[in-house]
């Protein structure tokens, strides 16, 4: 809500449906299909988001999963857990004998792989690979680093440096800014979305686009952007957005 995003468009970005997005939200657990959705659900939310989704999965498993089945066995001295009471002796073959049992199990089982495989002439003594140099070519190891992934929002800020008219537009046609006319030093919130489309009555702006501070030049009958996480580029004048 203080990012004014639209809950559509988290559902269309993460796949997650609307209505499992709200039980989330007002944590309804049972309208959530299993414990495993919530946790993955809340990953991926968190992440649309920008949050630390271990912090939030961490809070989730400490406030509602239950506790194991082990955690939940009575506290027994050292060495007494699981052992029957006094006088009462055990049934069935001894655990010794099933230790060696398995013990000889693997190893016929060893034998038995090793003789069929001779039988068949498939084992073969490994041997190494050689690569052949190409002459006038230097081979240098290099280092594959996974790729940083975009950022999936632009963000935008429009700082007045005196009086200016302000028409912003998020994707899908939606009003941020409403034809306001700010006052020296006033800014608006930052917004995230995957496009804006801009109109300034006049250049007493700076728009922090990204996380960059971008000047306006001084003009007068104003300027349009459209702006997106690559940046911004200027609008014709036939297409800035207008507001009432």
């Amino acid at each position: 809500m203080r990012a004014r995003i639209d809950i559509s468009e988290i559902e269309s970005e993460t796949k997650i449906r609307a209505k499992y997005l709200r039980a989330l939200e007002n944590e309804e657990w049972d309208l959530l299909p299993g414990p495993t959705y919530v946790k993955s659900f809340l990953r991926t939310y968190a992440d649309a988001l920008g949050l630390d989704s271990r912090l939030l999965l961490e809070e989730y498993k400490l406030r509602h999963e239950r506790l194991s089945d082990i955690e939940l066995q009575p506290i027994a001295p050292p060495g007494r857990r699981g052992e029957p009471p006094r006088g009462h002796r055990r049934g069935g073959i001894p655990r010794a004998y099933v230790v060696w049992f398995l013990v000889l199990a693997v190893l016929a089982g060893i034998y038995v792989l090793g003789k069929s495989s001779e039988d068949n002439g498939t084992s073969s003594p490994t041997t190494p690979t050689t690569t052949t140099p190409v002459a006038g070519k230097k081979h240098k190891a290099t280092k594959q680093h996974a790729a940083a992934p975009a950022p999936r929002f632009a963000r935008v800020q429009v700082i007045a440096t005196g009086p200016v008219y302000v028409c912003l537009k998020a994707a899908g046609g939606r009003t941020l800014v409403n034809g306001e006319t700010l006052t020296p030093n006033a800014r608006t919130p930052t917004f995230r979305s995957s496009r804006f489309d801009l109109t300034l009555g006049n250049g007493n702006a700076k728009l922090k686009v990204n996380g960059k501070v971008l000047p306006v030049p001084p003009v007068q009958s104003g300027i349009g952007y459209r702006i997106t996480v690559k940046g911004r580029h200027t609008l014709s004048a036939s297409s800035r957005p207008t507001c009432p």
